[in-house]
């Protein structure tokens, strides 16, 4: 875990999304930042801990959410949907939803905004291309097209009102890459930490996109140009790649989740 540093502190720090998998997570890691970390998921967060706020919100309900945000210095926005579900859901959640979190952050004087994005803002590239930031979006469905929505929001909120945002466009983050798409996406969690941190801390950031990955020796990701940042992963799939390669020896080059970046996310769903 990354060594956590007494010199970066904030006095409220806002995690959405906390009851989620990677907001579990972060939850425990954040805490070591904020001299109050506030909580909000529509799920269940539990009990409190020492120095925990819990504070419910529905990203839909623009009240709640200007409540939410009052006396925050900072956000971490991994709230709304995070796989592809129907348009509605997606509306009011990841679109709706933004709309409402800037807005409260205008209202509220919020300066900074960790904006979880996605790698699917560009599933529709080839596996066999390198995308970087500058390149125009290519989403590979609802979720990823409300994510390239949130990065469009949240630039607008920084040419209109100064509010800087970095746009995480987060691979695969889980304990260990899961196969073999995941040895390029792959993102662990202590780098996701050194991500967000270096998002909430680097002096200044404007408006900002950057790749949500590890060190992994296969990338589809140029990170060029996002230096400012200070983001310097210390993880890499490698280690797992034999046992990765060994459980999917032959890939279906005719399958749309093996030609392009997305993987599954590409393939006609169940909401079409």
């Amino acid at each position: 875990m990354p060594t956590h540093s007494s010199s970066i502190r904030f006095q409220r720090l806002l995690l959405t999304g906390a009851a989620g998998g990677l907001g579990r997570e972060l939850r425990t890691r954040l805490k070591a930042y904020s001299q109050v970390l506030r909580l909000s998921d529509i799920a269940d967060l539990g009990a409190p801990a020492q120095g925990e706020e819990l504070h419910p919100a529905r990203l839909e309900d623009a009240d709640a959410v200007l409540e939410l945000l009052n006396g925050v210095d900072a956000v971490v926005h991994l709230g709304g949907v995070s796989t592809e579900q129907p348009w509605d859901s997606i509306l009011q959640a990841n679109i709706v939803g933004a709309y409402n979190l800037y807005e409260a952050a205008r209202k509220q004087g919020v300066r900074r905004v960790v904006f979880a994005s996605s790698n699917h803002v560009t599933g529709f590239y080839r596996q066999d291309q390198v995308v970087s930031v500058r390149d125009p979006a290519r989403p590979d469905g609802l979720y990823g097209l409300s994510k390239a929505f949130g990065e469009d929001l949240s630039r607008f909120y920084f040419d209109r009102y100064g509010i800087e945002t970095v746009c995480l466009r987060i691979g695969s983050s889980f304990p260990e890459p899961r196969n073999r798409r995941m040895l390029a996406t792959w993102l662990s969690y202590d780098d996701l930490e050194r991500l967000i941190i270096a998002s909430l801390t680097a002096p200044v950031v404007g408006h900002s996109i950057i790749y949500g990955m590890s060190d992994n020796t296969t990338a589809w990701w140029d990170n060029n140009g996002t230096q400012h940042i200070g983001y310097r992963p210390q993880d890499t799939s490698e280690p797992y790649r034999g046992q990765l390669e060994a459980a999917e020896p032959l890939l279906d080059h005719g399958d749309p989740a093996v030609i392009f970046q997305g993987g599954p996310f590409v393939r006609t769903g169940p909401f079409e």
